[in-house]
């Protein structure tokens, strides 16, 4: 097993700006008289703004324009809360495993739903430590396809089976999957089908991390 790629998801992985896109859903949905709860913050980890609207809404009708001036709204609150973060707001964990990575010769990438992503890690200063940023403008078919992990292997010339992704929604690991990738889920019990599965980042190592999926590969 030779560990060529590591592709984070953002939200969740990065850093706790799922927090954010919690907060920002829940400021505009209050503001629309509509109910809003962590179960629904639960249902958007890992999908676009217009699928995450869609999920939130639960068949609750608006039209076109109504949801696009939603979705406007709800990311100019997005992004005030995203000047509350800094580097310090890191993932437990993550630092370290970037630098393990970097020094091991593996190519980085960041693989998102957001289209906020060169935002947030400039606030983390991390936007320089990624070969390539993918978000939903990179392909047709956004996550939950596995198209943009696909294209983003592809940026990196990774080979699908060995590279890992590092994702904390449902949707995700199964895109990761369906494509033949290693994954690695962080956080509850909704990441459990994941080949690798912790609460957080800080509770392992690049060296750990290979040994495992060595160990998954001699099962397989």
């Amino acid at each position: 097993m030779n560990l060529e790629a590591i592709i984070f998801d953002l939200d969740g992985v990065i850093a706790d700006t799922a927090e954010l896109q919690f907060r920002s859903w829940k400021k505009l949905m209050n503001e629309e008289g509509l109910p809003f709860n962590d179960e629904d913050g639960d249902l958007i980890r890992g999908v676009t703004r217009r699928e995450s609207l869609r999920r939130i809404l639960k068949g609750h009708p608006i039209d076109d324009s109504t949801a696009q001036a939603w979705m406007e709204r709800k990311n100019r609150y997005y992004l005030d809360f995203l000047e509350e973060l800094t580097p310090a707001d890191r993932a437990p964990g993550l630092t370290q495993l970037i630098d393990d990575a970097v020094n091991a010769n593996i190519r980085l990438a960041v693989a998102t739903a957001s289209r906020n992503a060169r935002p947030v890690l400039e606030q983390l200063a991390l936007v320089n430590v990624f070969d390539v940023i993918g978000d939903p403008s990179s392909v047709v078919n956004p996550k939950p396809a596995p198209d943009l992990f696909i294209w983003v292997a592809g940026y990196l010339h990774a080979h699908i089976g060995q590279t890992l992704i590092i994702e904390d929604s449902e949707d995700g690991v199964t895109a990761g999957r369906k494509a033949g990738f290693w994954t690695l889920g962080v956080g509850p019990g909704r990441v459990d089908h994941a080949h690798i599965r912790l609460q957080t980042l800080d509770e392992t190592s690049l060296d750990d991390i290979h040994n495992r999926l060595v160990a998954r590969v001699a099962v397989n």
